[in-house]
């Protein structure tokens, strides 16, 4: 029986891959596990190799490399540097603030900064009565009060001694005196808890300024410029400006409290 050669089936050709990913050693960085992945229709093969991570802003560039990097020490200082120094200075201008209001609580001896918080509706606006008036201490127990509009006198005294600062007006048509009494003992008392008041406001505003600034560290996290653990060793040293400021405010109005008893 006659024998006829069959030609054999071309062979398939073989698989070529459809993609690749490849995570690149950063120079410097030491060798631990390179994954290169290829793919087709039928086919996948994984290879191993050195890779190496980072870890802050995720940058890919055209060829499709991905490399992630820990902020250095000198992006993190510089990070606190800035937001911190805000926030100093935030702090600076609260005890400022504290501090002046504390101004406003009169003691036994007269002085102008007594009225620094009265505030005079002027032609329907609310303006500062320095603005409008001139204010002198003629002894040590009196103010007078010079404004330069004289149609305001009765508005002026009717504010003072609507601000309960326990002095008494006189309004003469041409200026007014304010006379400041001897404190009483329960003068003295209600004077130590407006200071009270007045320090607990400015501890609020320092607790403010405390949870801005955390704010600040928070989005620089997110925005992968700093790790969690940054953030809360930033947030530590914050807290130790925050308790330092506290203790300032803590200290004035000490300070407030024994004037009060002085007197």
């Amino acid at each position: 029986m006659p024998l006829h050669a069959v030609s054999p089936a071309p062979a398939a050709a073989p698989p070529r891959a459809l993609s690749s990913v490849r995570v690149l050693q950063r120079p410097g960085c030491v060798p631990e596990r390179q994954t290169i992945l290829s793919s087709s229709t039928n086919f996948m093969s994984l290879h191993a190799g050195p890779v190496c991570f980072f870890s802050t802003p995720l940058v890919q560039n055209s060829d499709k490399r991905a490399v992630l990097r820990h902020a250095t020490i000198e992006e993190i200082e510089a990070e606190k540097s800035v937001i911190e120094d805000q926030a100093r200075e935030r702090m600076e201008k609260a005890i400022e603030t504290v501090q002046n209001n504390f101004n406003t609580v009169r003691t036994g001896r007269a002085n102008p900064a007594m009225l620094d918080r009265i505030e005079v509706e002027y032609y329907g606006t609310p303006v500062n009565l320095k603005s409008i008036a001139q204010i002198n201490t003629p002894d040590a127990t009196s103010l007078l009060i010079q404004p330069y509009d004289k149609s305001s006198l009765k508005l002026i005294e009717k504010t003072i001694v609507a601000a309960n600062l326990g002095v008494t007006p006189s309004n003469d048509g041409e200026v007014i005196r304010v006379t400041v009494p001897p404190l009483t003992s329960d003068r003295r008392k209600e004077l130590a808890k407006t200071v009270a008041k007045l320090t607990e406001e400015g501890k609020v505003a320092i607790r403010n300024i405390r949870r801005d600034a955390i704010k600040a560290y928070d989005k620089l996290e997110k925005e992968k410029k700093l790790s969690e653990d940054n953030v809360k060793d930033l947030s530590a040293d914050l807290q130790k400006v925050t308790d330092e400021y506290m203790k300032k405010v803590e200290a004035i109005q000490k300070q407030k409290e024994q004037e009060l008893m002085k007197i």
